[in-house]
């Protein structure tokens, strides 16, 4: 290890977006001590170029020479029919060397340890970590990184930090309305999912709230948290990261000058401040989560004079930066000439050492002698390579003579087997194994009708069904009434648990005392709290369960049943391994995003003003409620998705799910067969995802 490498050790790590190989020399020329980059089929971010098997090793090799790291992302949601290829990306992944693997969800994470156990694995922002428990449970799960969620505050940060794994911080970048892997707003408007990386970016279209027309109600400014660098620093965040692999060189080079500048100087120079906004910005930047400011100040849009500011004179002036090689490896070197002797060159990056020895004797000077400052002069020319001598030390005889080629060859050899040697720094074990070996496929042994409500007041119908989940934040005397008038009561949690983790595990404990037993779990957090408390865990859609090794790493977590993605086609179900229950959503007004800032706020509302009766408005009318619980807001589906008995009966499921988010008369239900049959069915609905599937 340099002693450049050496004095990084303890400060925060600059992580950088490389969309291709251009953005690896930006990341590395301007001073990265990361990137992360995608693999070619299973990205979030496929628009990328990202790079394939032979790109990536090019790029590994590059950026360990420099003593850059390289993360490989597989941070997509993967169907059992992709499964070889995914074995197939994440052996490339272990041969390229990479230094860790992003994934999404645990059927990754569980075929990425059967194939490359050694291969760290980095739980990507996709899985909707933010809180406490989430990181725990995948510490002990041992993860090495946590990518946390972008909404979380400086305090709910720090609370994570106490938990000996490192976390990984968005500190610049595009936000998103929804939490990361809780939106399906884009697969179900037009199939583009946003959870496989084919984002159509539905939030930048026109949305309107509050009876205002043109609004751009779920399109927040870009994030910017460089400034607060050293705060994330001193709690122990181990990684500052940049979003933006779609991004053009200029902009990976402009965010990665102003975060090493921040981190090492304590401070943006106004040069490096300018570059960064005006390379990309939505009229200016927001720190908002961060420091806890959820409103309007948050929203922005691309303008025009926000693109005019990123011309072809700024982009050529940035690429100046970066275009030529850095020598940022010290090294340290001994030349060692004596007549009659071949010369000897030794240099050593303070971890790898090479020796080289010249092809030519070399001889007494018979005119003008090589002093030890010409040798020195000739050999720490480095330019063009990663390496710069810090100290070499010249031991000749005197009245020596020696061609200077015979220098310029030793110095290049010696630089090059210290290349070769810092190419490889893991050399990981890789399994060739068999997938789903002895894996059968599921036969449901029962069909029930589960409900997830809104309210406790609700209609004798449901006494019909397995289970009715009713909110965790129920009063225990409404959950008593219904367990004693013949219910079969169980709580969900919400999806967004943001700085509550505490209230909800309260909750939790007092509905268990109530005498809950069952309880739907939507992210990795919630399963955790659960399991601690001795309940029985049904997973959640928000678990993003979509292939035969996420309902193995369900069952062998604890997990008595699973409610499954509704971005799975029928086939697909059908096709799944595994014994754990599974069951789909055949009822209901499906949540599309999963909003920590309100929609309603970009107007200036507030919760005293919407009263939980908000809608919003596409651009062709179309109206979507807002449901909100005071920490966060679903976006829910403009039409209720319904799906028939004949369709969900044939179906290897032992359950469906009707779900009740906005409806006002699930009180006055007296047969849950009006609903399976859908006679109460008024308008328009979708058949959701279920049948055309996604990108």
């Amino acid at each position: 290890m340099t002693e450049t490498e050496k004095s990084n050790m303890n400060k925060i790590e600059i992580l950088a977006p490389a969309g291709g190989f251009d953005s690896i020399l930006a990341a590395v020329r301007g001073g990265a001590d990361a990137v992360y980059v995608g693999e070619k089929s299973f990205s979030a971010r496929a628009s990328a170029k990202n790079f394939d098997s032979e790109e990536l090793k090019k790029a590994v090799e590059y950026c360990h020479i420099h003593g850059v790291k390289v993360y490989v992302t597989i941070n997509t949601l993967v169907f059992d029919d992709e499964f070889e290829r995914l074995k197939q990306a994440v052996i490339t992944a272990a041969e390229a060397d990479a230094d860790a693997l992003l994934v999404q969800n645990m059927g990754v994470a569980r075929l990425a340890r059967e194939i490359a156990p050694q291969l760290p694995l980095h739980a990507s922002t996709q899985m909707s970590i933010h809180s406490y428990s989430g990181v725990k449970a995948l510490y002990e799960m041992g993860f090495k990184r946590v990518v946390l969620s972008r909404e979380m505050s400086l305090e709910e940060i720090k609370k994570c930090a106490e938990i000996p794994i490192e976390l990984e911080v968005f500190v610049h970048g595009a936000l998103c309305m929804s939490v990361s892997g809780q939106c399906y707003f884009s697969a179900m408007l037009g199939s583009r999912s946003g959870n496989r990386g084919a984002c159509a970016q539905t939030c930048r279209l026109p949305f309107s709230v509050g009876g205002q027309k043109g609004g751009h109600a779920l399109s927040l400014k870009d994030s910017s948290l460089i400034n607060h660098i050293g705060e994330l620093e001193k709690i122990g965040v181990a990684s500052a990261k940049i979003e933006g692999r779609m991004k053009r060189p200029e902009y990976v080079f402009a965010a990665v000058r102003a975060c090493r500048e921040q981190r090492d100087n304590g401070f943006v120079s106004d040069e490096a401040a300018a570059a960064l906004k005006n390379v990309f910005s939505r009229t200016g930047f927001t720190d908002g989560y961060l420091t806890g400011h959820l409103d309007k100040e948050m929203f922005g849009t691309r303008t025009k004079s926000d693109v005019v500011s990123a011309d072809e004179k700024l982009f050529s002036s940035i690429r100046g930066g970066y275009k030529d090689e850095i020598q940022n490896v010290g090294i340290k070197g001994k030349f060692t000439a004596r007549i009659g002797q071949n010369a000897v060159l030794k240099v050593t990056d303070g971890q790898h050492s090479a020796e080289v020895c010249s092809d030519t004797l070399c001889q007494k000077a018979q005119k003008v002698a090589l002093d030890a400052e010409k040798c020195r002069s000739q050999l720490t020319k480095t330019g063009g390579t990663a390496y710069r001598f810090e100290i070499l030390e010249v031991d000749t005889d005197d009245d020596i003579s020696l061609p200077l080629s015979a220098l310029n060859a030793l110095r290049r050899e010696a630089l090059s087997k210290l290349d070769e040697m810092r190419k490889t720094v893991h050399n990981y074990t890789v399994n060739d194994i068999e997938i789903f070996k002895d894996k059968k496929y599921f036969k449901a042994e029962k069909k029930t009708v589960r409900a997830c409500v809104h309210t406790t007041k609700i209609g004798g119908g449901f006494k019909k069904c397995e289970i009715v989940f009713v909110p965790l934040f129920s009063e225990t005397e409404e959950i008593k009434r219904l367990k004693s008038a013949g219910y079969n009561v169980g709580v969900e949690i919400p999806r967004g648990m943001f700085g509550r983790e505490e209230k909800i595990n309260d909750y939790i404990i007092k509905v268990k005392e109530a005498g809950i037993t069952d309880v739907m779990c939507h992210n990795i957090a919630a399963v955790y709290l659960a399991k601690a408390n001795g309940l029985v865990v049904h997973g959640g859609f928000g678990l993003n369960l979509v292939n035969t090794y996420d309902l193995l790493w369900a069952e062998e977590y604890g997990l008595k049943s699973a409610e499954l993605s509704f971005e799975l086609t029928f086939d697909r179900i059908n096709k799944l391994k595994g014994s754990v229950d599974r069951g789909i959503v055949s009822y209901g007004y499906l949540p599309l995003m999963l909003c920590r800032n309100c929609p309603n706020k970009s107007v200036g509302m507030d919760c005293k003003t919407c009263k939980n009766q908000s809608k919003m408005q596409d651009r062709l009318g179309k109206q979507f409620f807002l449901k909100c619980d005071g920490n966060c807001t679903e976006v829910l589906n403009c039409v209720p998705l319904f799906i028939a008995r004949e369709e969900f009966s044939k179906l290897s499921t032992s359950f469906n799910v009707l779900r009740f988010n906005v409806e006002n008369y699930v009180e006055s239900v007296e047969n849950i067969e009006d609903f399976i049959r859908f006679s109460m069915l008024k308008g328009k609905f979708t058949r959701g995802l279920y049948k055309r599937g996604v990108e």
